[in-house]
C-alpha cells in the first residue's frame, strides 16, 4: 500500500435529542472522518476512519481540533516517511506510529482508514477477516440523565418499543438510585446496567452498594480512570460485577485490570484502545481469562457502526453492547442507515471494514476538509 493522500473532513451531526453524560451534554456532534486515498497493487483505493473524539478533553485528553494537530503534524508524516522504505499494513501502521505517546483516537482511526482500504482491496469484510461467523448481534442502548424520572420512563419505554434487548442507563451523584429504582419496578425481567462515567470517589462504596438490590448486569467506570486500586476494592463490597471503561486503554491496561480484580468485565471501545487490532487482543485476553467483553460506542456515524457490529460479532462479546440502530442519534446518517429487526442489528458482510457514505450526505455535513499529501 502507498498513500498518496488523506481528506480530513470535520462534520457537524445535530443529535436527534440532547444526550447528558456526568461530564457533558451534547446536542450535536462534530465527527471527524478520514477520506484515506491509496494505491494497492496498482490498483487506487479509498478507506474511511471515523474518530471516537469529542469536540472537548471531557471523555478522554483528546478532542478533535487536537487529533488533527497530531495527525497533520505526526501521524501522518510518520507513515509517509514510512512508506518509502517499508512496506505498509494495518498491522504495522501502530508500530509506526509507536514513538508519538498516548493519542490512542487518533491513532485509531489512521488505523481505521488503512485497515478498510486494505481490506475493500482484498475484497474482504472485517468480519470475515476477524473470523466472525454470526449474522447480527443484540442492540443495546444508552440513555442519558434525564430531566425527571417520568421522561426518563418515557424515553425507556420508546426504546424497548423500537425493539432495544438491554437498557444502559447513565448515573451522577443525585441522579442514581432514584432513576434506577423507577426503571427496575417498571421493568422488572430487562437486562439493565449503569454507567458512571468516573462521576464517583471510593467515598461513595456504600451508597453505590445500595445499587446491588437492582439485579442489574453490571456497573460500568463508577471511579476514576486511574482509580484501579480503588475499583478493586470497590468489587469487594458490591455484589453488582465491576466493569472498565475509561480505565482500559491497553491490553496492558486491561490485563492490570483482571490480575487486580479492578474488572469482573470489559467494555472495549476500539477507538479508546487504539485501534481495532487492540480491541481484538484485549478480547482474546479477556476470552482466555474467562472475563466477558462488551462493544460500547462514542455515539458513532454509520461509519463507525459498521465496524463496530462486526467487532461484536467475534465470540468472547458475550454481553449485547451499546450498538443501537441510526436514529438513536441521527435523523439522517451519513451512511446507509442501520435499523433494528427483533433487537439485533446484521453485521456487514460487503468488503472492507467500513459503510461508505453517501457522498450527498457527507458533503452536506462537512463543514471544513484538510488535505495532507504524502
Amino acid at each position: 500500500m502507498r498513500i498518496t493522500h488523506v481528506a480530513l473532513r470535520t462534520l457537524e451531526l445535530p443529535l436527534v435529542a440532547p444526550f447528558t453524560t456526568s461530564f457533558s451534554t451534547q446536542t450535536h456532534r462534530r465527527v471527524l472522518v478520514l477520506e484515506l486515498h491509496a494505491h494497492i497493487d496498482g490498483v487506487e483505493v479509498v478507506g474511511w476512519g471515523e474518530c471516537g473524539a469529542l469536540s472537548e478533553p471531557v471523555y478522554s485528553e483528546e478532542y478533535t481540533a487536537g487529533v488533527i494537530d497530531v495527525m497533520t503534524t505526526y501521524l501522518f508524516p510518520m507513515l509517509f516517511e514510512a512508506q518509502r522504505t517499508t512496506p505498509l499494513t494495518a498491522e504495522t501502521v501502530a508500530h509506526h506510529l509507536e514513538r508519538i505517546v498516548g493519542h490512542r483516537m487518533a491513532k485509531a482511526a489512521v488505523e481505521m482508514a488503512v485497515l478498510d482500504a486494505q481490506l475493500r482491496a482484498a475484497g474482504t469484510s472485517f468480519a470475515d477477516y476477524l473470523g466472525v461467523t454470526r449474522e447480527s448481534v443484540p442492540s443495546g442502548v444508552s440513555i442519558g440523565i434525564q430531566g425527571s424520572i417520568p421522561q426518563l420512563l418515557d424515553v425507556v419505554q420508546g426504546y424497548l418499543d423500537a425493539g432495544y434487548v438491554r437498557l444502559k442507563l447513565k448515573i451522577k451523584p443525585g441522579w442514581d438510585l432514584d432513576p434506577v429504582r423507577a426503571v427496575r419496578e417498571a421493568h422488572p425481567d430487562t437486562p439493565l446496567q449503569v454507567d458512571a462515567n468516573a462521576a464517583y470517589t471510593l467515598v461513595d462504596a456504600n451508597h453505590l452498594a445500595k445499587l446491588d438490590e437492582f439485579n442489574l448486569l453490571l456497573i460500568e467506570q463508577p471511579l476514576g480512570e486511574d482509580d484501579m486500586r480503588q475499583h478493586a476494592e470497590l468489587a469487594t463490597r458490591m455484589r453488582t460485577p465491576m466493569c472498565l471503561d475509561e480505565s482500559v486503554v491497553s491490553a496492558t491496561k486491561a490485563a492490570d485490570a483482571i490480575a487486580m480484580g479492578a474488572a469482573q468485565i470489559i467494555n472495549i471501545k476500539p477507538s479508546r484502545v487504539g485501534g481495532y487490532l487492540e480491541a481484538r487482543r484485549i478480547h482474546d485476553l479477556a476470552r482466555s481469562h474467562g472475563i466477558a467483553v462488551w462493544c460500547g460506542g462514542m455515539l458513532e456515524t454509520g461509519i463507525g457502526r459498521a465496524a463496530n457490529a462486526a467487532l461484536a460479532g467475534m465470540p468472547g462479546f458475550t454481553l449485547p453492547g451499546d450498538i443501537s440502530a441510526s436514529d438513536r442519534f441521527y435523523a439522517e446518517d451519513i451512511t446507509e442507515p442501520f435499523v433494528i429487526e427483533d433487537g439485533f442489528l446484521a453485521i456487514p458482510r460487503e468488503p472492507g471494514l467500513a459503510r461508505v457514505p453517501d457522498a450527498g450526505r457527507l458533503e452536506a455535513a462537512t463543514v471544513e476538509t484538510l488535505r495532507v499529501d504524502a
